[in-house]
């Protein structure tokens, strides 16, 4: 049965989706008009739910609106633009200005599990910062009027604490955000959120419920400002957090970071093959070291004083005793137990040692290897509290004042160290990089330079709304009227500085030629949220009329205002539209089909889908005899551009892989 959203140009409908899934799944769950029968799903899931009062969840003010709107679809589309693109066509990396869940719904079609890895530092609802009131469909005007002037950016909404819902608001914005970018994870993806101590303990229930409670991976404690804020009335708060969840835990997997020169030179030993290690003392130290506390972790191991093998028997050749003691005289336990010790022996050494005057002490070692067994160096285990200088603010503040001279461009921006360390902990050779709050455009500056530094190609998708910058403060001074201006002239700033020093380093890679190999994957292609292309979807159906009489009501809306698209469109922004809608990426190219002469074809492709598309206002009768004739590809036309004859012999030799817009 038709209905108006037919024929709407919309982004992927997942509620529908959704819906349509579980009816494939279980028809019985539904009536025989094709309508989800509440009873009978709650039957399914629980048959006493029907009668429970109580239950434990999390539930706040606006939570149903909040999924609903972050599963319906967007009729906005993106554009090119062109002028603020750095290098477009040496790279993939993309920078979106538009409201972010707007820009997700777009992408969430073409970009479905696709991305490894998302990066977010969203307001932490400290009282002062914005909260996104998502006014921002194409039905509400508040988002449109301003993005008029969007060159000179627009209002975002405070959330205050005398607001009776100032944790359900910030709640609200982050739930729907985080539902539709859980669809765009890959199933061994990962999310890293930046957060601080308002509102923590309500994001990771949020994420318990978004992305399972199973697949929480960490809380990184993160020393962001070692002199102390005096935002808290008592405390001189020095930290923040990062929350960190997989999509999958089963499916995920963590690198861990490389070791550095100074780690690498403690393997100052060398085995019978060569092969590097230094010795680790098997007894356990630090606070779990009581022999109460794991009893079976402490026993008896016995030494050949001659070669330092070790035994859990002493015979006439492993004659020594050693026990974990502590350097006191208590009794400690080791590291390892019983079974994992007879695993492992190989790997274990016992070696005499002065302690506390006794010259005949002898103490267990274990050999960590700096290669595995295919000469690959091991990495360091990711620690859950980060306290390098490099990662306060004022480190952030001094890459601002570097790159813009001034380091009030931007209120506390996030280093690049940080971004650099949340990422090396993964393997993303070739993988997309998404940050939907992308704020001063740290997670690009990051990507790029870690690439430049271990000669790899990530890729990164940065979305920021054009939020307008205060009057008075030092950004608006120096022209930048929105914060998604600062986005893209930091990035473009560090596309250059990678250049120059590129070319003070090797000259002869800019010289005969060679420089577009030189910058390749160094730059961004710009793309700006807009309205549709298409009149139609501000049409209002009737609600005094049938849903027949309102399809019949669209079509005669199209008919008269889409008519002005035959002078008046963009045929490139109206190409981007359609190929969005379509589940194309935004790399995609297009090429002109010669062998058509009488309409204008063009091929798209993104690497992974491909369509024949042509927004002539009429398809010439040959154009459909070559479609009778050649029914392999895809093809794409205006709806308005075919007569009722031309639609039946395109729909009926092309079937699916035809499709009027």
């Amino acid at each position: 049965m038709e209905n108006i959203n037919d024929y709407m140009p919309l982004s992927n409908d997942w509620n529908k989706e959704r819906l349509e899934t579980l009816k494939k799944l279980f028809p019985d769950l539904f009536t025989n008009e094709g309508k989800l029968n509440i009873n009978e799903l709650k039957k399914v899931v629980d048959s006493e739910s029907v009668s429970e009062t109580e239950r434990y969840e999390f539930r706040w003010f606006g939570k149903s609106a909040a999924k609903r709107n972050a599963f319906s679809p967007s009729n906005a589309t993106l554009v090119y633009d062109e002028a603020r693109s750095v290098n477009p066509s040496e790279t993939e990396n993309l920078i979106i200005e538009g409201e972010n869940l707007e820009v997700l719904k777009l992408l969430s079609t073409a970009y479905r599990e696709k991305i490894k890895c998302i990066y977010i530092d969203p307001p932490y609802n400290t009282g002062r910062d914005f909260v996104y009131s998502d006014n921002y469909s194409q039905d509400k005007k508040a988002y449109w009027e301003d993005a008029g002037i969007v060159e000179e950016g627009l209002k975002i909404d405070t959330n205050t604490e005398t607001d009776g819902r100032y944790h359900s608001n910030w709640l609200n914005m982050m739930y729907s955000r985080l539902l539709i970018a859980r669809q765009l994870l890959r199933e061994d993806g990962v999310i890293f959120i930046s957060i601080d101590d308002n509102e923590v303990n309500h994001l990771r229930k949020l994420c318990n419920e978004v992305f399972g409670e199973e697949n929480f991976i960490s809380q990184f404690t993160v020393r962001s400002n070692p002199r102390g804020s005096q935002s808290s009335k008592f405390i001189a708060l020095e930290h923040e957090y990062i929350i960190m969840y997989s999509k999958n835990v089963e499916d995920f997997e963590i690198e861990g970071y490389t070791k550095t020169d100074d780690k690498i030179d403690e393997y100052n030993l060398s085995d019978e093959k060569g092969r590097k290690f230094r010795l680790l003392g098997l007894r356990q130290r630090g606070g779990a070291w009581r022999r109460e506390q794991r009893p079976k972790m402490y026993y008896p191991i016995y030494v050949n004083e001659n070669t330092g093998e070790v035994s859990l028997e002493k015979n006439d050749f492993f004659t020594k005793e050693s026990l974990p003691k502590r350097p006191s005289g208590e009794d400690g336990r080791w590291t390892w137990g019983i079974d994992k010790f007879t695993k492992n022996k190989s790997l274990l050494v016992g070696k005499k040692v002065s302690r506390n005057g006794d010259n005949d002490y002898w103490d267990i070692f274990r050999k960590d290897y700096l290669e595995n067994e295919d000469g690959e160096i091991a990495s360091i285990k990711v620690r859950s509290i980060w306290d390098e200088r490099e990662i306060n603010y004022q480190n952030g503040r001094t890459e601002i004042k570097a790159l813009f001279g001034n380091s009030e461009i931007f209120d506390f921006p996030k280093p690049s160290f940080l971004l650099k360390k949340v990422l090396g902990m993964l393997d993303l050779e070739n993988e997309i990089v998404l940050d939907f709050f992308g704020g001063s455009g740290t997670t690009g500056h990051a990507v790029m330079e870690l690439n430049e530094e271990e000669d790899v190609n990530r890729k990164f998708i940065l979305v920021q709304i054009p939020e307008n910058t205060d009057e008075k403060s030092e950004a608006y001074k120096a022209g930048y009227k929105k914060i998604s201006d600062i986005t893209i002239e930091r990035n473009k700033r560090v596309v250059e500085a990678i250049i120059e020093e590129k070319k003070n380093q090797q000259p002869d890679l800019f010289t005969n030629g060679k420089e577009d190999e030189s910058i390749k994957n160094l730059g961004f292609k710009v793309f700006k949220l807009v309205k549709s292309n298409f009149p139609r979807v501000e049409f209002a159906p009737d609600p005094e009329k049938t849903t027949e009489e309102n399809i019949e009501l669209l079509k005669k809306y199209i008919s008269e205002k889409e008519a002005q698209l035959i002078s008046m469109f963009n045929e490139k922004e109206l190409v981007t539209e359609v190929l969005i809608k379509n589940g194309f990426l935004l790399n995609y190219t297009l090429t002109k089909q010669e062998e058509f002469k009488k309409n204008k074809i063009l091929f798209a492709t993104d690497g992974e889908k491909e369509t024949l598309i042509c927004l002539d206002v009429l398809i010439d009768n040959e154009t459909v005899e070559h479609f009778k004739k050649n029914t392999d590809k895809k093809f794409i036309c205006l709806e308005r551009a075919l007569d009722t004859t031309k639609k039946w012999n395109l729909k009926h030799y092309l079937g699916d892989k035809f499709k009027a817009f």
